[in-house]
C-alpha cells in the first residue's frame, strides 16, 4: 500500500523561486551584452570566455524556469509522477553545457599561450570589477532559492563559477597592467575552464544518480533494511528499493514478511511511521504478508470444450 505525507514544496515557494530566477536572468543578459562588446574591443579571451559562460548561465536559468513550470503540472495519464523529473534533466543539461564550454575555452586558451595577442588591461579590469558586482547580486538572489532542487542548484553553480571567473579576470588585468605579462589572460581562462569542469562533473554525476535510480545521498539502503527487520514481528524484508523521483522526493518500496500472529495493517503503519521519523521517507509502498502463508496462485484457465466435444 502506498503512503505519502504529501511533503512537497508549496506553490508560494515555487513562485518565489521563479521570481529569483527571472531577476538573475535579466541581470545576466544585460551585462553579457556589455561584456561581449568590451571583450572584442579589449581583444581579451578572458572577457569573451566569461561572456560565453554568461550566455550558458542565461540558457541554464531559462531552462530552469521552463523546468519549474513543467514540474508544477499535476500528474495525469501516463505521467504518474507528472513532469517533476524535468528538473533533473535541466540540471544534467546545465552540467553538460559547462563541460562543453570548458573544452572550447581551454582549447582557445592553450592556443593563445603560444600566439599571444595584445590585450587592453584597463578595460578588462573595469569590466571584470563590474562583472563581480553583477554576479554577486545574481548569486545572492539564487542563494535564497530552494537549492535542494538540482535544477536551481545547477543555475546557482553557473553563476558562482562566473563570479570566480570575473575575480580571476580582474587579477589577470592587474598582472598585465603591473608587469605587461600578456599570457596572464589565457592562463586565467584555463583556470576558469577548470572551475567549469569541476561544477559540470558534479552536476552530471548528481543528476546521473537520479536517472539511474540510485539511493539518494544520505540514505543507506542497508541501514533502512536493518531498521525494517528490527521492527516488532518482522521476519524478512526483500525487494527493497530506494530511489529519488526528483530533488527532495525520495521513494521506497519493499516486500515485508511478518509473523503469523502479527496484524499486517498495524505492522505496515508502524513501519511507515518509523521510515518517516528516522529517514524522512514519506512516499513508501510496503507489501506486507504473513511469513509462511500460502499466497494466492492464479493458473491459466482450462480451455472450454467446444460444442462438438459436448455431444
Amino acid at each position: 500500500m502506498a503512503h505519502d505525507h504529501g511533503a512537497h514544496a508549496p506553490g508560494s515557494r515555487t513562485e518565489a523561486d521563479r521570481g529569483r530566477l527571472t531577476f538573475a536572468l535579466a541581470l545576466i543578459l544585460a551585462f553579457m551584452a556589455v561584456e561581449v562588446g568590451a571583450g572584442v574591443i579589449a581583444n581579451s579571451l578572458a572577457l569573451l570566455s566569461d561572456a560565453g559562460h554568461m550566455l550558458a548561465d542565461a540558457g541554464a536559468i531559462a531552462f530552469s524556469l521552463v523546468a519549474l513550470r513543467l514540474a508544477a503540472r499535476p500528474a495525469a495519464g501516463a505521467m504518474t509522477f507528472g513532469f517533476r523529473r524535468v528538473e533533473i534533466l535541466s540540471a544534467q543539461a546545465n552540467g553538460v553545457t559547462l563541460l562543453v564550454l570548458a573544452a572550447v575555452i581551454a582549447y582557445e586558451a592553450i592556443r593563445r599561450l603560444f600566439v599571444v595577442p595584445h590585450v587592453h588591461g584597463w578595460l578588462i579590469l573595469a569590466v571584470a570589477l563590474a562583472g563581480i558586482l553583477v554576479n554577486l547580486l545574481a548569486a545572492w538572489t539564487l542563494a535564497g532559492a530552494d537549492r535542494r532542487s538540482l535544477n536551481i542548484e545547477g543555475s546557482f553553480q553557473h553563476v558562482l563559477v562566473d563570479l570566480y571567473a570575473f575575480i580571476g579576470t580582474a587579477l589577470a588585468a592587474v598582472v598585465i597592467l603591473a608587469t605587461g605579462f600578456q599570457r596572464a589572460d589565457p592562463i586565467v581562462s584555463l583556470l576558469i575552464a577548470a572551475l567549469m569542469i569541476r561544477s559540470g562533473v558534479t552536476l552530471v554525476k548528481a543528476s546521473g544518480r537520479v536517472f539511474l535510480e540510485a539511493a539518494p545521498e544520505g540514505l543507506d539502503p542497508q541501514a533502512i533494511g536493518e531498521a525494517l527487520i528490527g521492527e516488532t514481528g518482522v521476519v524478512e524484508v526483500h525487494d527493497l528499493h530506494v530511489w529519488e523521483v526528483t530533488s527532495g522526493f525520495p521513494a521506497l518500496s519493499a516486500h515485508v514478511l511478518v509473523a503469523s500472529e502479527r496484524d499486517c495493517h498495524a505492522a505496515r503503519r508502524e513501519m511507515e511511521a518509523m521510515l518517516h521519523d528516522r529517514f524522512g521517507l514519506d512516499h513508501t509502498t510496503l507489501q506486507v504478508d504473513h511469513a509462511g502463508s500460502d499466497l494466492l496462485e492464479i493458473a491459466p484457465r482450462a480451455p472450454r470444450a467446444s460444442s462438438s466435444q459436448l455431444r
